[in-house]
């Protein structure tokens, strides 16, 4: 007599399924996004409203970035926390002091502000140093060589940031002059904020971090080049 007994698998979550193809999909979002919003700012004909989708681009990459962190725990919590509230503290005194970076003050595409900084501004610092400290972990070089060329990456990219920033209504320098205390004082800060991140005792392990500050990178420097 036959055998009519049907073997059943359990069901797999949908959720595993798809986790091998998780890091091919959030880096399609990642780039797909860039690439909407560098043709929305420079040929769409209407950039401002590109523009207002700012806030939501940055919380979109910073949520691809942190769902790749593994090992969420309190070491690593307070780093993300520290380097926010000291990125965020730093702008508010650059705003309304003209130290640390010079004579600035932020437009309307990054948000809602708090003592005239926009609040995701915190954040930002937050996935540059992130990335930046994820580039040069794995080098050869002292903890403090890395710490410094980390920093040099996030200036390297600033360098591309600022012009755009002052075309877009991010921020804008008097006389529309970007100083050079701008860039030391982006240098002196990420050195301090990198030797947290190469000295803390937390997990830095991240697949997508480099490829956010790839695009990002390749984001800035083209809006650069077509301004």
């Amino acid at each position: 007599m036959p055998d009519t007994v049907k073997t059943y698998l359990p069901a797999i979550p949908l959720q595993q399924r798809l986790k091998p193809y998780a890091f091919a999909l959030a880096l399609g979002v990642l780039v797909i996004f860039h690439a909407v919003g560098l043709w929305g700012l420079l040929f769409s004909g209407e950039p401002e409203k590109f523009q207002k989708l700012t806030p939501l681009n940055l919380l979109l990459t910073n949520g691809l970035l942190f769902a790749f962190h593994r090992r969420w725990n309190l070491p690593f919590a307070l780093f993300a926390v520290v380097v926010m509230v000291v990125g965020f503290l730093s702008e508010v005194v650059g705003v309304h002091t003209g130290l640390l970076f010079g004579d600035y003050a932020y437009g309307e595409a990054l948000g809602i502000k708090l003592f005239d900084v926009p609040l995701l501004i915190g954040l930002n610092w937050l996935m540059l140093v992130y990335t930046t400290g994820h580039l040069v972990k794995d080098t050869p070089l002292h903890w403090l060589g890395k710490a410094i060329l980390a920093a040099l990456l996030m200036v390297g990219l600033d360098f591309f940031i600022e012009p755009v920033a002052m075309r877009f209504d991010f921020w804008d320098w008097a006389g529309n002059r970007i100083p050079f205390s701008n860039y030391a004082g982006w240098l002196g800060l990420s050195v301090l904020l990198q030797v947290y991140f190469q000295r803390g005792d937390f997990y830095k392990q991240n697949r997508l971090a480099p490829y956010v500050y790839l695009v990002q990178m390749l984001f800035f420097v083209t809006l650069y080049l077509f301004l």
